[in-house]
């Protein structure tokens, strides 16, 4: 029987085929879940291309700074999933462009309060939201984050600090929604050549450094996040939670 057979996943941050969102959509759909997909105005014909690939696919509009937004995608995601949700992935991240080119000492408040509140407190709307669909049940949810969030990446800027506000969450998320038997978790990547990873300067560089330093001596794929959204996503990782998983070909043990 396949791993999610019966089990119904809300994902957000699908923008293209190269987002990680959308490996881990095909991950969780090739395992036997139902997905709903949400987009972004702006990407409303990349993410219905994309879902139209895998049968039973729905799609619905969400902005994640608009708390009616929220409340409309989870609404409509209860209808679309007969009021059950299994599975809640955040790949949610952005900081105006200006915030990581300028030194991180010229942050400004409105770059600051952007980039925490996309990036991490949109973690905490969801989960709230996702609470009483999973609670029955229990369910998994799911983020992204980087390894930024513990070592200086020169350009990251305050997407570092977003991303350490939300390791914090998904820890704080864990404690509270256990009572409930829903598990949080997050994923830290290495770099992959995606829509967000290409907003940071010297992103190349980077993954050849990676490449050359990692103990597997490569990067990453998106596919290999899948996997592992796969796997925390499913009852094999039942005992797992509040918990920042590498994927990044062990280059997060290096010392350089």
């Amino acid at each position: 029987m396949p791993l999610l057979e019966g089990k119904k996943a809300l994902i957000f941050g699908v923008a293209n085929h190269r987002s990680i969102a959308w490996a881990i959509a095909q991950a969780l759909a090739r395992e036997g879940a139902q997905l709903v997909l949400t987009y972004q105005e702006r990407m409303e014909k990349y993410v219905r291309d994309l879902a139209a690939k895998i049968p039973g696919t729905e799609v619905i509009p969400c902005d994640v700074q608009s708390d009616t937004d929220l409340d409309s995608a989870f609404a409509k995601a209860g209808e679309l999933l007969n009021g059950r949700l299994d599975i809640l992935v955040h790949c949610v991240a952005f900081a105006p462009a200006n915030e990581l080119e300028n030194p991180f000492l010229q942050t400004t408040r409105e770059g600051f309060h952007t980039a925490l509140d996309i990036s991490a407190y949109s973690l905490v709307a969801m989960a709230r939201r996702a609470e009483p669909l999973m609670k029955e049940h229990g369910g998994s949810v799911l983020a992204l984050t980087y390894m930024a969030s513990e070592r200086v990446m020169p350009k990251y800027n305050v997407m570092a600090v977003a991303k350490a506000a939300l390791e914090c969450s998904v820890r704080y998320l864990a404690y509270e929604m256990g009572e409930h038997n829903i598990r949080v978790n997050a994923i830290s990547a290495g770099p992959l050549n995606t829509l967000a990873a290409r907003g940071v300067s010297g992103l190349t560089g980077f993954r050849e450094q990676v490449a050359h330093v990692a103990p597997l001596r490569r990067n990453i794929e998106q596919s290999e996040v899948g996997d592992t959204a796969l796997f925390l996503s499913s009852d094999l990782a039942r005992a797992i939670t509040g918990e920042i998983m590498f994927v990044d070909a062990g280059y997060n043990i290096m010392g350089a």
